[in-house]
């Protein structure tokens, strides 16, 4: 089995329903955040972590997201004649990020289904999963602070970050023994507890690194709700057969698959960006005041 986490998979299959009407006609991943789309964000992040091998599970409604990731001639050609040369580098790097490839899921039955859809691709070989729901602005990129962790334990991986205790009830939630101060070793998963049932306050992020067994435990999870099957569930079954850890990654962690959290990420980002900054601060400022 080859090692070398080289394969990253992205379910973009979602169908999106808290941005309705907008995702109507506009796949959720291709929300910009100020002015690229959040999926972008993620594929970035994957690529300067060493992936070189890009797999969208994508579903029904979802190809613009591909065409996002693919050269536009036309486009390119006016751009050129124009020198607008600027714009024109802007729109080619998506397609030179990585290799992309894409895995039809016909049904949106789950995160787990949405992985085991790309089994074919990924093969005998460790990967690495991203959720484009979850950008995290981090120094460092986050998924490369997983690969090195597998490289060391040779075991999946889960990224993790610690939560208040009351907001447990809006996450996966791992108990957990400390094997390193950032590093723990993995004793049970749990979905959405509420706070008193909660074993910890470290919350699941969407950043896995997983061994291809997973595939085999995909395959004997009972679905549960609309048919659903759960990694969470694959995740448990895999723990029966071997360790799992979790590493808590740095970064701050943005939901843009939420109304709120997409907000908070446009503003952040926003005020990262030099030729915003300062306008939008006074901007914030002002409009803190008159509230």
């Amino acid at each position: 089995m080859n090692t070398k986490i080289k394969k990253a998979v992205i379910p973009v299959a979602g169908l999106g329903t808290r941005f309705l009407p907008a995702t109507k006609v506009i796949p959720k991943e291709l929300l910009p955040i100020v002015d690229k789309p959040s999926v972008q964000y993620i594929v970035e992040e994957a690529v300067a972590s060493g992936i070189e091998e890009i797999i969208l599970v994508t579903g029904r409604g979802k190809q613009s997201i591909m065409d996002y990731f693919d050269y536009a001639p036309e486009l390119e050609n006016i751009l050129e004649k124009r020198e607008k040369f600027d714009l024109l580098n802007q729109i080619k790097k998506p397609a030179e990020l990585a290799n992309f490839f894409t895995v039809w899921q016909s049904r949106p039955l789950g995160l787990g289904h949405a992985i085991l859809c790309a089994e074919d691709v990924v093969g005998d070989e460790p990967f690495l999963v991203c959720l484009p729901d979850e950008v995290l602005d981090a120094e460092n990129p986050s998924s490369k602070e997983l690969i090195d962790a597998y490289a060391k334990y040779k075991s999946s991986i889960i990224g993790l970050q610690q939560v208040e205790k009351e907001r447990v009830n809006l996450y996966g939630i791992v108990a957990a023994l400390p094997v390193t101060d950032r590093c723990f070793e993995i004793t049970n998963l749990i979905e959405k507890p509420n706070a008193e049932e909660a074993p910890s306050n470290l919350s699941i992020v969407g950043r896995y690194v997983l061994n291809p067994k997973i595939f085999k435990c995909l395959r004997r999870v009972t679905p549960g709700i609309n048919g659903e099957i759960q990694l969470t569930d694959a995740l448990n079954l895999l723990l029966k057969k071997e360790k799992i850890y979790g590493q808590e990654i740095s970064g701050t962690r943005y939901d843009t698959g939420d109304k709120l959290g997409f907000l908070k990420a446009n503003l952040a980002f926003g005020l990262k960006r030099e030729e915003f900054r300062e306008e939008l601060k006074n901007f914030v400022q002002n409009l803190g005041r008159s509230l």
